[in-house]
């Protein structure tokens, strides 16, 4: 069912009388929806998919969105929700961002954490240029074949690609240049280190450079931390196969260890 909290819409589903809780954060420019068939996998644990600020069905009349009051919110969910719970939160891209800064804020809220593709160094360059592309860009994410090109980067499937298609539609452009302006200057802080949160830190083979080096960064900040590679895959391993990424956190949160399907993530030094 979906519930309000917080101002945000938050649909809950699965057990909930199981002894953990799953929460599972989105990435920018989709929903709660790409998080699906994690959700049915995961059945037997009461899981949490909020909407993030501006997106989906917590769309509203956000014209501006921060990492660190989204994490205070979800922090704030989960401390009115967990009730002795053990507490698993998965967040891709912006979601993995905002998973990591709520790390930070609360090191001691979450158990397991699973970060996916999360951008953790500035990219100043890329900053300067967000109003000018988005200014260009933004009236072609109103033409279908412009959002199909999108989805297929994000590895949106056809099933799905209404859904992000009609989400589209409903950004607005001073929304979109925060989300991105937030998402490039965001920055791993050392308070990373102070997390009692087992982690699981994971990337695709395919993505920027600089992706990967902030998993290892991230890797490298925590004694808890486990990074894998997912081989072929670019930017949404969990849209792209999610039978391979449920398998390797299902596992991960079985026995602490990551199949051989993947590679390991070596810690850049600190």
């Amino acid at each position: 069912m979906g519930v309000g909290s917080l101002n945000l819409y938050v649909k809950e589903s699965g057990n909930q009388d199981a002894s953990r809780m799953m929460v599972f954060l989105h990435g920018g420019g989709v929903s709660g929806w790409m998080w699906n068939k994690q959700v049915s996998f995961f059945k037997d644990s009461w899981c949490l998919v909020p909407d993030l600020p501006g997106h989906g069905r917590s769309s509203g009349d956000h014209v501006s969105f921060s990492i660190k009051e989204t994490a205070e919110q979800i922090c704030d969910l989960i401390s009115a929700k967990a009730d002795g719970r053990e507490v698993v939160v998965v967040g891709f891209s912006l979601g993995a961002q905002i998973l990591v800064d709520m790390m930070c804020q609360n090191p001691e809220l979450i158990h397991y954490a699973v970060v996916n593709s999360a951008l953790l160094r500035p990219m100043p360059a890329a900053l300067r240029m967000i109003v000018p592309s988005v200014r260009l860009s933004f009236p072609l994410m109103r033409r279908r074949w412009f959002s199909k090109l999108q989805a297929g980067t994000l590895y949106v499937g056809e099933d799905d690609f209404e859904h992000y298609y009609a989400e589209s539609l409903q950004m607005n452009q001073k929304l979109l240049v925060s989300v991105l302006t937030e998402n490039m200057s965001y920055s791993l802080s050392p308070q990373i280190a102070e997390s009692n949160a087992r982690l699981l830190v994971t990337v695709g083979e395919k993505e920027r450079g600089i992706m990967r080096k902030s998993a290892e960064d991230l890797v490298g900040h925590s004694d808890r931390a486990v990074g894998v590679v997912f081989p072929g895959i670019g930017h949404g391993i969990p849209l792209a196969n999610p039978e391979l990424f449920n398998h390797v956190v299902d596992g991960w949160l079985g026995t602490g260890a990551v199949s051989s399907d993947v590679d390991s993530i070596r810690a850049n030094p600190r």
